[in-house]
């Protein structure tokens, strides 16, 4: 029997949770930029990833545009800033049509100098212990002993759990990929010539990192970040404009590297970081009034839950509603598109 048999790989620290999300994460976006056409099919080859066969686009460019959001997905997960990462398709006019939401706001949130600290998971299904206090000194009068403390906490503890192997969180991926697959199908057809993003919803301001050196949810658009602003209608609705949980997005397209979000790394076509970025030079009513004018779109599509330890995640696609009009719309300009260059060909 090998080592690793008989000490399986565990998910027994917050350096790891999020280091398996990532992985996860890199994994679904190439899985999705597949099934739904945003690239041509025949740029993806085969691929397997825990034990279950996947896709993965080959083009250079792509490959290291999603790393590099990935990356600073992580960096902000190692912060405990983010509520939700959502992979954003749009039409080719910047209307957000579908956004892949995989929510991590249950997981722990854990100081920076503890990343690699053990995690100790409560068992609830245990029955509580009484907790547990030193025996009184022998009545010695040749003895001196100072008393024991009291307790300051005599309420009754709770078990923990074991730490997670890794093989049952990447049992349950695999049935997240195996449903992806298949919900997807169901969905309305996009319009060619898509683009895409990776965005970030921080946590509420109200809630302060766990380092406590700072509010979780400060958005990350200093100069040196990858990271711009999400479009009003991405953002969570709030009295304060911006969103007590705001977002922000990656720049990403199927132009290699273009596009818009919700909390977006920057670099890229698209809505965000280009013309839309006007709107924070106009008036605040019509700013706060397209507040969150694309979330919680038309119809929502639940796809799994994931429970392992320390990781649980919960995983949903949402249509935007104006996705139908979009793509008529998309197809009505292809078609005048086609119509005037074979005019143009009759002239010739």
């Amino acid at each position: 029997m090998t080592p690793s048999a008989l000490n399986p790989p565990v998910l027994d620290n917050y350096q790891a949770v999020v280091a398996e999300f990532c992985e996860f994460l890199t994994v679904a976006v190439h899985t999705i930029l597949y099934e739904r056409d945003i690239y041509p099919r025949t740029s993806f080859i085969s691929a397997r990833k825990y034990d279950y066969p996947v896709r993965q686009n080959r083009h250079p460019k792509v490959c290291k545009w999603i790393q590099d959001a990935v990356a600073a997905v992580e960096a902000e997960l190692l912060k405990g800033t983010i509520s939700r990462t959502s992979l954003i398709i749009y039409s080719p006019l910047t209307i957000p049509l579908e956004r892949y939401v995989f929510s991590t706001a249950h997981f722990p949130q854990v100081p920076r100098n503890e990343h690699y600290t053990t995690l100790e998971v409560p068992d609830p299904d245990a029955p509580l212990l009484p907790p547990t206090t030193d025996p009184p000194p022998p009545n010695n009068p040749t003895t001196t002993t100072n008393p024991p403390p009291p307790n300051p906490n005599p309420a009754l503890s709770l078990p923990t759990l074991p730490p997670t192997p890794l093989i049952n969180l990447h049992s349950q991926f695999r049935a997240l990929f195996a449903r992806l697959s298949t919900r997807l199908a169901s969905l309305t057809p996009l319009p060619p010539d898509c683009t895409f993003t990776l965005g970030i919803e921080l946590h509420d301001r109200s809630v302060r990192g766990p380092g406590g050196d700072g509010f979780a949810g400060q958005p990350p658009l200093s100069g040196s970040s990858p990271w711009i602003a999400a479009e009003p209608g991405l953002q969570p609705p709030s009295e304060e404009g911006v969103g007590g949980g705001s977002s922000a997005e990656t720049g990403g397209s199927s132009g290699y590297g273009a596009g818009s979000g919700e909390g977006v790394v920057e670099g890229g076509s698209g809505a965000v970081g280009e013309g839309s970025r006007e709107g924070a030079e106009e008036e605040r009513e019509p700013y706060v009034s397209q507040q969150g004018k694309y979330l919680r779109g038309g119809r929502t599509v639940p796809l799994r839950s994931v429970e392992a330890g320390p990781f649980v995640m919960e995983v949903w696609v949402e249509e935007g509603r104006g996705k139908a009009e979009a793509v008529q719309e998309a197809e009505r300009m292809r078609k005048m598109m086609m119509g005037g260059a074979e005019e143009r060909e009759d002239g010739d």
